[in-house]
């Protein structure tokens, strides 16, 4: 019953969840974990053991994985980063044939996701606004500037005035002009959704954003408001999805009826920790549901509102490196 996490990075928290509910379960249970440089993965450091993998655009990253998990005995995988996702989609069969369960959602669901402009017309679909879109020749500033297929912020723009746009921003076809929702008058939110293997929603955590730091939350609250009910009502099922999804919502500070949906991404979400020390425990539901094979019912009342997460910079220390 070991698991495997992917693409580990700086994840020591997430680790440790994994470390603390399956041992209690299963006491001999090993986490391991898998970076590029794992003697510079903080999170590789805590696993309870770590290997090298080759980088995701390498051909053989697959059958290393694979080869890894057989080794080790590893039953569960848990990808991490929006980069892997769609190759491990792909590939979950491969995993499964050798009695191994990777935790990722279906390879058309995840294709969605990893398109800002396809995820939009999800919405949509499912009667949840988004921001409008403009042509590059009809805009309205100020205007927000993201690529289709970004993650953690990179190549994201606020523009106030023409003089910012530059031929960079109209010749990139991976480049969104977007409606801005000002953060003067909206509030950003991540929510931890928790799908059953059966695609249906559980749970629902909001956290609010207070401070992000390259695109990851440093200081966050969990908020019991509108957008559950909301989302519940909307995205209850969603065909392929299993597991933590993060869903990030504008939610604005005086109308509760002005609610704007940005994007999804199909794994945990840096901020989770929040959401699992909060009550929402999806790494012991997941750990239930591929493990154990037990179903999961409804979640929705289990967690704390209202609580604070506030993170800081800790070391950890290893001897003998010979980088």
């Amino acid at each position: 019953m070991n698991i495997l996490i992917t693409s580990a990075g700086r994840r020591v928290s997430l680790v440790k969840s994994f470390q603390k509910e399956i041992k209690k379960q299963n006491p001999q249970a090993k986490v391991f974990a898998t970076d590029a440089d794992p003697m510079l993965s903080a999170a590789c450091q805590i696993a309870d053991g770590f290997f090298k993998v080759p980088r995701l655009n390498d051909g053989n990253y697959i059958s290393v994985l694979l080869n890894f998990c057989k080794t080790h005995n590893i039953s569960l995988v848990i990808p991490t980063i929006d980069t892997e996702l769609l190759k491990l989609a792909k590939n979950k069969i491969k995993f499964k044939q050798e009695g191994i369960s990777v935790l990722i959602s279906s390879e058309e669901f995840v294709s969605k996701c990893r398109n800002k402009r396809v995820i939009h017309e999800f919405f949509e679909e499912n009667n949840i606004k988004v921001a409008k879109e403009y042509a590059k020749d009809n805009y309205v500033l100020p205007l927000f500037i993201k690529p289709i297929d970004g993650s953690r912020s990179v190549d994201t723009y606020l523009i106030r005035t023409k003089e910012a746009l530059t031929d960079y921003h109209f010749n990139n076809d991976k480049l969104m002009f977007l409606e801005y929702l000002d953060h003067n008058e909206f509030d950003e939110f991540t929510c931890d959704l928790y799908f059953s293997k059966d695609h249906k929603l559980r749970c629902v955590v909001p956290r609010k954003r207070v401070e992000v730091r390259d695109g990851e939350v440093y200081k966050a609250l969990t908020v019991s408001n509108v957008l559950v009910d909301y989302i519940k009502q909307n995205l209850i099922f969603i065909k392929g999805a299993v597991g933590c999804i993060t869903a990030q919502f504008f939610l604005h500070k005086k109308d509760d009826n002005k609610i704007y949906a940005i994007e999804i991404n199909p794994r945990f979400g840096g901020g989770y920790p929040l959401s699992y020390l909060s009550g929402a425990n999806y790494t012991k539901w997941i750990i239930d549901e591929y493990l154990f094979d037990k179903t999961i019912a409804d979640k929705f009342d289990v967690w704390e509102s209202n609580l604070l997460m506030i993170r800081y910079d800790d070391e950890i220390l290893v001897h003998g490196y010979k980088g």
